[in-house]
């Protein structure tokens, strides 16, 4: 059903790469699916997804952990449009989406998590007001990011504890072989 809706908003409104949307499932779903194989959430948590464009890493999360919270944000509203679009045809009753920049955001959450919007220590900067300090799960409360390639020169920028799992770990299909999950705990 994922690849049906996003198929069909696909073709009104570009969210996905159009010689990306054969890769749906590998390149998209299992991509945000990597997050759960990374940390087990516990029922009530609460997730920002920031610029989370047509859902990802949000919705496939939301599928996963139904008795969890999701707010779904980005600043392009076509975007969240079909993240709304999705969601509410897959009758997903635990997401928000909302048309929102990051800074705008107030609300504590547990988590924040995002796929590759901006390097990290930017990212970090913005959503470390929106990081909770009431542990709920077994890992401390933190930014989760989806990241690709060579990070070396992001993360000497950190300058703070981080841990860094190849996502290889999980899937043994070649296009997670330089993908990689971010951890900074706050």
């Amino acid at each position: 059903m994922l690849d049906e809706l996003y198929r069909e908003w696909n073709n009104k409104i570009n969210v996905i790469s159009r010689k990306d949307i054969d890769s749906l499932y590998e390149h998209h779903v299992l991509h945000s699916l990597s997050v759960g194989k990374y940390i087990h959430f516990t029922a009530s948590t609460d997730i920002l997804d920031v610029g989370t464009g047509g859902g990802f890493p949000g919705i496939p999360l939301a599928i996963l952990f139904p008795e969890c919270r999701f707010r779904l944000i980005d600043s392009i509203g076509k975007k969240i449009r079909v993240a709304n679009e999705v969601a509410t045809a897959l009758e997903l009753t635990n997401v928000t989406c909302i048309h929102r920049n990051v800074k705008e955001e107030k609300t504590r959450y547990d988590y924040v998590v995002s796929r590759a919007v901006m390097n990290a220590p930017e990212l970090l900067h913005l959503v470390q007001k929106n990081i909770s300090h009431t542990q709920r799960n077994a890992i401390p409360n933190g930014l989760i990011c989806l990241k690709g390639g060579d990070l070396s020169e992001e993360l000497a920028e950190l300058k703070r504890w981080y841990e860094l799992t190849p996502i290889c770990e999980y899937f043994s299909e070649p296009y997670f072989e330089t993908k990689k999950i971010l951890f900074i705990p706050l």
